[in-house]
């Protein structure tokens, strides 16, 4: 049987090998620009302290970048539920606590400038073609 040769796509990719080479891809980027309040501030609730990465926002970044490619229309919204966890109370049952909102919509908003996500009709976000295009590589 003669092998196919198709297009590797997002889906085709293990989650963890994408996320790592597209943060890459946006640190490299001129354009994607690092707020400046990055280094201060926690990604939950339940987190005590901020991420000891440096690179953390990148990868963030690129992680929303593959939840909108995943399923379109996704919001804010649903990327805190998604990204949030288990928050430890002690002795107490632990419960979910979602993750921070506004880097997730600083997140979406860096990458519709830079034209890889747009607005979706129905609420949230979809890949762009040229998103899609670039994301695919």
């Amino acid at each position: 049987m003669a092998e196919t040769t198709g297009c590797i796509t997002v889906r085709d990719v293990p989650a963890a090998d994408f996320i790592a080479a597209y943060a890459e891809i946006l640190k490299n980027n001129d354009k994607f620009v690092v707020p400046k309040w990055a280094d201060l501030v926690k990604t939950s609730v339940k987190n005590e302290l901020a991420p000891y990465d440096p690179d953390w926002f990148f990868i963030r970044t690129a992680c929303v970048a593959r939840k909108i490619y995943l399923r379109e229309g996704t919001g804010v919204g649903a990327l805190k539920k998604r990204l949030g966890g288990a928050y430890r109370r002690g002795s107490q049952p632990k419960i979910h606590r979602d993750a921070s909102g506004g880097i997730i919509r600083y997140a979406m908003i860096t990458l519709d400038e830079l034209q890889i996500t747009e607005k979706c009709g129905k609420g949230g976000r979809k890949i762009s073609r040229t998103g899609q295009q670039t994301l695919d590589r």
